[in-house]
């Protein structure tokens, strides 16, 4: 199975949306600092997360996401959701 996800920051209340095939353990990365493009906005915390059956879904998916461009789009996205 395969992940995209998007994190929320603690701190800046700013968005990260990524995709993985473990997301425990990539969540636990972010939250470590080893990935560096988000390392000063730690915490993060999951707000919405979709599975694929494959990678290519996955990524599809998340350009998807990031085309959107707008936090707005994204947060009617995760209230949906809540």
């Amino acid at each position: 199975m395969f992940y995209v996800y998007i994190l929320q920051s603690l701190i800046s209340g700013s968005y990260y949306i990524g995709n993985c095939d473990k997301l425990e353990n990539r969540i636990k990365q972010h939250n470590d600092g080893k990935v560096k493009s988000i390392k000063a906005c730690r915490p993060w915390w999951v707000v919405h997360q979709e599975i694929f059956n494959t990678r290519n879904g996955a990524v599809k998916r998340e350009r998807q996401l990031k085309s959107w461009k707008s936090r707005k789009a994204i947060e009617k996205m995760i209230k949906k959701h809540f």
